[in-house]
């Protein structure tokens, strides 16, 4: 999916395991999902193992090894639980760790038994995570709307047919006018899409990928309101965080700008994840809402 990646599979696991945590050397590994940071494989039944694909994402394991435990202490749903570490190798020259299996799938409409239920328990997830002190915690988030403007443009031009380019650069330019964010920064997960959403017994079980985690501009976990949820769940969840009109305009631009960006990065190489991209943008463009502040 990357120019950069670095090759991964089945057997490469197999052999990192078997050098490095012997004790599990005889358990199966098989390959799940098609995670665009991650390539995650199953290890036994109990454990999962995850490989940053790229260079530029190495630091995501070392941030999760350090702040999960703390996060996890507060926070109803389940989030992954990191049981070891894997040292670079030849073979594999970046950082790799082990976690504790999380049972659940993606997240889907057909999977979840009631959109707005869904949308309050991920309402209380984001309630929780942020109620935590932001004392020594990593900067994150997004760049200000305006620093993406070109890249965005571009993206939106280079989808081509897949979208009505005038009725998208229109909503571009309505999402520039949001403000900027001054406010006091939070915790965040930054990364709340359906893929890293799981859904057990047609409810929300847990959230996954944690690697960008770290306090900044609450907007960006505002964003499965277009994402996520649709016309039922969405008015809900903005409710439950009780978000502000700068901040849900703000965060209607991260949602436009996040899934224009992928729509024609992961065409070819990953049609799901542009589907699901394109699913959001068609709910920001029937998201009439527009409050003036």
């Amino acid at each position: 999916m990357h120019d950069d990646e670095l090759a991964i599979d089945a057997d490469l696991v197999r052999r990192l395991v078997a050098e490095q945590l012997p004790a599990w050397a005889e358990l199966p590994v098989r390959p799940v999902g098609r995670g665009t940071v991650n390539a995650m494989f199953r290890l036994g039944d109990d454990l999962a193992v995850r490989l940053p694909r790229t260079a530029e994402w190495a630091g995501d394991l070392e941030r999760e090894r350090v702040w999960l435990p703390r996060l996890g202490e507060r926070i109803s749903l389940r989030v992954p639980e990191p049981v070891a570490e894997g040292r670079p190798t030849d073979a594999y020259p970046l950082p790799w760790a082990v976690y504790r299996w999380v049972d659940g799938h993606q997240y889907d409409d057909g999977l979840v038994d009631d959109e707005v239920s869904a949308a309050l328990d991920l309402a209380r997830f984001v309630r929780e995570l942020r109620a935590g002190s932001v004392d020594g915690a990593p900067a994150t988030g997004r760049r200000p709307l305006a620093e993406l403007d070109g890249a965005t443009r571009a993206a939106i031009v280079e989808a081509g047919d897949l979208l009505d380019r005038s009725a998208v650069l229109a909503a571009w330019d309505r999402a520039l006018e949001a403000p900027t964010f001054t406010g006091e920064k939070v915790w965040i997960h930054t990364d709340l899409l359906r893929p890293n959403l799981l859904v057990r017994g047609g409810a929300l079980a847990a959230v996954i990928d944690f690697g960008a985690v770290g306090v900044g501009d609450p907007a960006a976990d505002v964003i499965p309101a277009w994402t996520v949820f649709g016309a039922a769940g969405r008015p809900r969840y903005r409710e439950a965080l009780d978000v502000d009109d700068g901040t849900w305009e703000r965060a209607r631009g991260y949602a436009l700008t996040q899934a224009a960006l992928i729509v024609p990065y992961y065409r070819e190489t990953n049609p799901a994840f542009t589907a699901s991209a394109l699913r959001t943008i068609g709910e920001v463009l029937a998201d009439r809402e527009r409050p003036h502040t």
